[in-house]
């Protein structure tokens, strides 16, 4: 059962808790020394630049997917869920900001890249091996085309920015010069494992999974831990399986159930009668691409849950 949209959330003002950080969709507070309360606000951004209007119910909608996967995955890797209930530690006028869109997890320390597995050619990738024949330094095939299915899936790292700022692809040997072999090695494989097996699934439910990052932190013992969002439609390039061969015969992306109909809408946008350069102040959204892109995620959802 999808849960009831409560207002949309832009911004969230605890009281009761000090803030840590607020990042392009999360706010992030303190829940003692050892805990954190990651509220998903219905914040969009694109380009790396955070709209000025919500997307009503979007916090929600990615907190339900990022459970669903953590639940079906946690076999593969433990994940930074504590199980308690994010309602607990707030205060009671503070109930409707938090209820629905909050995860209640482990504090760890993050490690400073993003393990991206792409099972598909799409976004960067497809720059880049034009380019290179390859990506992030791993050699592929001659002769793919735009949205093409790789012969296995593979593990193309990247630098974490800062909000507004854009990740830098790396290579692996960049990845291992950051955070050492062993460590690098197993986020690697634990990464395609995970896409795999969530590939695999979602295909049953008429989704592919072009590409996702995920996020890894240690705990106070050194586990190394899945955290942050995970599988999202902001995390991940969803698209539908019925699009996908009419797309590719035509070398384009099949349409994505995520915010892809906003940045097309972005391409042409104007401000001040000039083409918006992709900086901060986004322009302002029209109604209907909020409503299209609201419909896009809860699609997302609806397939994923069957």
């Amino acid at each position: 059962m999808t849960p009831a949209v409560t207002a949309a959330l832009h911004n969230s003002s605890l009281h009761s808790l000090p803030l840590l950080a607020r990042g392009k969709v999360r706010d992030n507070y303190a829940v003692g020394e050892d805990r954190i309360l990651m509220v998903a606000t219905d914040r969009l951004s694109a380009f790396d630049v955070i709209m000025g209007e919500p997307i009503p119910g979007k916090g929600a909608l990615l907190t339900r997917v990022a459970l669903f996967w953590f639940a079906r995955l946690g076999h593969i890797v433990p994940n930074h869920l504590t199980g308690e209930d994010p309602l607990s530690v707030v205060a009671p006028d503070e109930v409707e900001q938090v209820r629905d869109r909050s995860m209640l997890v482990k504090r760890l320390k993050p490690l400073p890249v993003e393990a991206v597995v792409r099972g598909y050619l799409a976004g960067s990738g497809w720059k880049e091996y034009q380019e290179s024949q390859s990506v992030c330094g791993v050699a592929l095939p001659t002769g793919l085309t735009n949205a093409a299915k790789l012969p296995a899936p593979i593990f193309t790292p990247a630098t974490k920015a800062d909000v507004g700022d854009h990740d830098e692809n790396i290579a692996f040997e960049r990845m291992v010069e950051i955070i050492g072999l062993d460590l690098a090695t197993r986020v690697r494989d634990i990464s395609i494992q995970l896409y795999q097996t969530a590939a695999d699934f979602a295909l049953t439910r008429g989704i592919i999974i072009a590409d996702t990052k995920f996020e890894f932190g240690l705990d106070e013992q050194g586990t190394l831990t899945l955290m942050d969002e995970v599988l999202t439609p902001d995390s991940s390039r969803y698209w539908p399986v019925e699009q996908y061969a009419a797309a590719q015969a035509v070398g384009a992306n099949p349409p994505s159930f995520d915010k892809q109909y906003l940045r097309d809408w972005l391409e042409t946008a104007q401000v001040d009668g000039r083409p918006w350069g992709k900086v901060a102040p986004a322009p302002a959204l029209p109604d209907e691409v909020i409503a299209h892109t609201t419909a896009k995620y809860q699609e997302a959802l609806d397939r994923l849950m069957g």
